[in-house]
């Protein structure tokens, strides 16, 4: 199925929108198509500044309508004490929020930007949204990642080449409790390495160090720098540690 057809059979759907490269381009691609979609950004406690920033950048050019949902997803016990499956948990509640506030402005279709690359099998947050009847236009194009980069580039998007990017809750270990002060540290390490020109990484959340973790086109460049990722870390972690092995996937 193209996405064109995909939206004369769904005219009008709401969509759980993140200001990444899926989903903007899966709202680009509605518009397009001269569909009626409306995007909601659930804010949480897991998402950066910068991914509201991006989305409301995104819908902006596009002329796209954006609500933004406030939701408090640490006062789930579930989700705060951090469980193997916590994504299933997390984007319940989130497309949960997104289906009311839908629901409320007369769309009975929801989106999201799942696509034929995302494994559902590695991804308990897709049980959640199988179970609330979330579609998944790009997966049912089958389009992968690769593709949607291609068509955003295509398209003058700004996101196409946006790296791709996990909540911060991902940066703690299964089975350690999650709280505001751990994710808005790891929020701000993490700005601070963008500052020094890193794009695609990951610092991870070890009992109180920091665990930084990098393409392997990365990691000479930061060993380099290692003074200046120490300063620019430093009170945020005890320590920091380099991990060796080359960053791979999008956790």
């Amino acid at each position: 199925m193209k996405l064109r057809d995909f939206f004369k059979e769904h005219p009008k759907a709401a969509l759980g929108f993140s200001g990444g490269v899926d989903s903007v381009y899966l709202l680009y691609a509605g518009l397009e198509a001269g569909a009626d979609v409306k995007a909601y950004y659930v804010k949480t406690a897991f998402q950066p500044a910068f991914e509201l920033e991006d989305a409301r950048r995104a819908t902006e050019e596009l002329g796209a309508n954006l609500e933004v949902l406030e939701l408090d997803v640490l006062s789930d016990d579930k989700v705060r004490s951090n469980p193997a499956d916590r994504c299933y948990y997390c984007k319940k509640r989130i497309f949960s929020a997104v289906a009311g506030a839908a629901a409320r402005d007369g769309y009975q279709v929801l989106l999201d930007g799942t696509n034929a690359s995302d494994d559902a099998g590695d991804r308990p947050g897709m049980k959640a949204i199988s179970e609330l009847k979330v579609l998944s236009p790009l997966k049912e194009a089958g389009l992968t990642k690769a593709d949607v980069r291609r068509l955003s580039k295509e398209a003058g998007l700004f996101t196409w080449d946006k790296p791709s990017y996990a909540c911060l809750a991902t940066r703690i270990p299964a089975g350690e409790e999650i709280t505001k002060g751990k994710l808005e540290r790891t929020e701000k390490a993490e700005e601070a390495l963008k500052d020094l020109g890193f794009r695609d990484f990951r610092i991870r959340y070890m009992g109180g160090a920091g665990k930084l973790q990098l393409t392997a086109s990365d990691m000479e460049r930061a060993f380099a720098m290692r003074d200046d990722v120490r300063k620019a870390l430093s009170g945020l972690y005890d320590g920091v540690v380099m991990d060796l092995e080359e960053r791979h996937g999008t956790d």
